[in-house]
């Protein structure tokens, strides 16, 4: 049969069930993938090669006892600011040096109850700053795909560049990311998957580090639609520990996977072409656009006149939640301390966190304290979140017209490691991706085409709060029409 390690997840729970093979012979297989691939991806950060073996064991008995949970076998990576008993979860942080959890985050959690193997834990921008995975103290992380006819090495994208590059690279069946502002939904595009954000709420944050409380939410990677709502299936849940946890009945998210887009109507705002947008991204746009059409879809014009403050209002409110957040970073309980005898407990803050955070941590940290300050407040972190909530009204204003929003995932695709960019340049690369996590919306991100160097474009889907289910039914007629081919790019 065709290679375990490039099947969907689907494809996989069939062939396990089937007894084709079994979980310990996948598991060695994507091992053996990982042996060879991650010295030069840097996509893992810990591989827990016993432990994925040990619950592969029993995955199988579990599948030979007729009593197979719904992910039973099925190989994940997971991002490293996701807390796991008794395995290191360091942020890919220095401060955070040797620090292990004594206690398992919830969406973990619901992936192992549900028969989920990890395979280790994935390489990421530190704290979740960045979109390029350059900002990792275990290194960057290189891009899987490279462009036609050179070796230049890209970015994955970021935050979640390690769970990207794992899927992308067949080092796991599908990963687990994070998504503050695009941290899922971007690097997707860049390496070609399917990236998910749910709801704010949706899924709990017990357990996850936090960059930014109000923004965080968990996300995941995988290669096709249905694996994307299968995993979303298992991780999402109500949690009492969790005070932002939504209280919603579970749902199938493969519900309306085959409905079609017959009589829905999508919308399109202009906002979303933007000067210096890749011509390329904007080809592939329309073209998607009129697939949507051509399967039976009303195209609207809407208007989201906000989208261009995104950006700047993200980095307000982000910062300023982050400069409260890696407080509790110090040196006194946990990870790195920094300290000479003699030294004052000041000292010891001052170089523990001197050592301990990057230089994107530092920068984010400063500009949060600052719109945080007295005489700055009102006039930053104030003002952004009036600004926020416009976006909502947006939003609001729109899906009382339409049925989804269908935009670029990015104004550009995967570029060189050693290119130049500004840090304003860096951080417009979310531009298209942060109002969702402004207005706590739903948002995935499909591969539907390439540019002119093969490398992968992706288009965004944004439907209403808790809309998911409609989400995935446009998200899955999109994939279905487009057909993009993961195997006509070039691998490294």
């Amino acid at each position: 049969m065709s290679d375990l390690t490039k099947l969907t997840i689907a494809e996989l729970k069939e062939g396990l069930l089937a007894k084709k093979f079994t979980s310990v012979e996948l598991t060695k297989a994507y091992l053996e993938n990982i042996k060879k691939a991650n010295p030069e991806l840097n996509a893992y950060v810990l591989v827990t090669e016993d432990k994925a073996l040990e619950m592969a064991a029993l995955a199988d008995k579990n599948i030979a006892a007729g009593k197979a949970r719904p992910l039973e076998g099925i190989p994940f990576a997971v991002k490293d600011l996701y807390c796991t008993k008794d395995i290191k979860t360091e942020c890919c942080s220095h401060i955070l040096d040797g620090f292990t959890p004594t206690y398992e985050s919830t969406v973990t959690q619901n992936l192992w109850n549900d028969g989920a193997i990890l395979l280790g834990k994935a390489n990421m921008d530190e704290f979740a700053m960045g979109s390029t995975n350059k900002n990792s103290y275990r290194g960057n992380v290189v891009n899987p795909v490279k462009r036609a006819g050179e070796d230049t090495k890209l970015v994955p994208g970021g935050s979640s560049g390690g769970s990207a590059a794992a899927v992308a690279a067949d080092l796991c069946a599908a990963s687990l990311g994070s998504d503050t502002g695009g941290s899922v939904r971007q690097p997707a595009s860049f390496t070609g998957l399917v990236g998910m954000k749910p709801t704010y709420g949706r899924c709990s944050r017990w357990g996850m580090i936090a960059y930014a409380s109000s923004l965080d939410q968990a996300g995941h990677f995988s290669r096709s639609v249905e694996d994307s709502a299968l995993i979303l299936n298992s991780i999402s849940s109500y949690d009492e520990k969790d005070s932002t946890s939504a209280q919603k009945e579970k749902e199938d998210f493969t519900a309306k996977l085959n409905n079609g887009l017959k009589g829905m109507k999508i919308g399109i705002a202009s906002e979303y072409k933007m000067e210096g947008m890749n011509p390329d991204i904007e080809k592939i746009f329309d073209e998607t656009v009129k697939k949507a059409e051509s399967l039976g879809a009303e195209i609207v014009d809407i208007s989201l006149p906000h989208t261009h403050y995104g950006a700047p209002t993200y980095y307000i409110i982000s910062t300023a939640e982050a400069s409260s957040n890696l407080a509790r970073y110090d040196g006194v309980k946990y990870g790195l301390r920094e300290c000479a005898q003699g030294d004052s407990l000041d000292d010891m803050y001052s170089k523990t966190r001197s050592a301990g955070f990057g230089p994107e941590v530092k920068r984010r940290i400063m500009l949060g304290t600052y719109v945080l300050s007295s005489g700055y407040y009102d006039a930053y972190y104030i003002k952004a979140q009036k600004v926020r909530r416009l976006f909502a009204d947006d939003f609001n204003k729109a899906f009382s017209q339409v049925d989804a929003i269908l935009t670029p995932t990015t104004p550009n695709t995967a570029f060189g490691i050693d290119e130049k960019l500004t840090t304003i340049e860096m951080y417009y690369n979310d531009v298209f991706t942060v109002p969702a996590n402004l207005a706590g919306l739903p948002g995935i991100s499909i591969p539907a085409g390439v540019d002119s160097k093969n490398t992968p474009i992706g288009m965004q889907i944004l439907t209403p709060r808790f809309a998911e289910t409609e989400m995935f039914r446009v998200a899955y007629a999109l994939e279905q029409e487009i057909k993009f081919d993961r195997t006509k790019l070039n691998y490294r």
